[in-house]
């Protein structure tokens, strides 16, 4: 499994990881930043995380998910730091034999992150900025 918190998010590591030749589905959903939140305009987001406990939850999550398909490879990636419209904030992607699973697994992956994992995000919009939520 491909589990961690980075600054910058490398879509092509993520893919790379997820290719395997036992896999006839590769599914990656990649999560990003949104310049637009409740009629206003969204100038830039920013990530916090308490790395440790993040990836734990993070590997928690991953691991009901290999218990659950029958999965090839497993890669769940979310970035910190300082983000503008457009890039990348989390990856979660797996590969199986089959898409069904692959769907499957992809969407529990990033339905549980964002539940469950402690990531902070603040919005910053042109007039003023506020903390959303304790998860992505």
């Amino acid at each position: 499994m491909l589990i961690k918190v980075v600054e910058q998010i490398d879509l092509n590591e993520a893919y790379a990881y997820l290719r395997s030749p036992d896999a006839g589905a590769v599914n990656l959903f990649i999560g990003t930043v949104r310049n637009h939140s409740k009629g206003k305009e969204v100038v830039r987001l920013d990530f916090e995380a308490y790395d440790a406990m993040a990836i734990q939850q993070m590997q928690h999550v991953a691991d009901e998910a290999a218990a659950k398909w029958p999965l090839c490879k497993l890669a769940m990636i979310h970035a910190i730091g300082a983000k503008d419209p457009g890039e990348p904030v989390v990856v979660v992607g797996v590969s199986s034999a089959h898409r069904e699973a692959s769907f499957e697994a992809c969407r529990f992956l990033i339905d549980e992150l964002k539940k469950t994992v402690p990531i902070w995000k603040k919005e910053f919009y042109e007039d003023n900025s506020v903390w959303i939520n304790a998860h992505p």
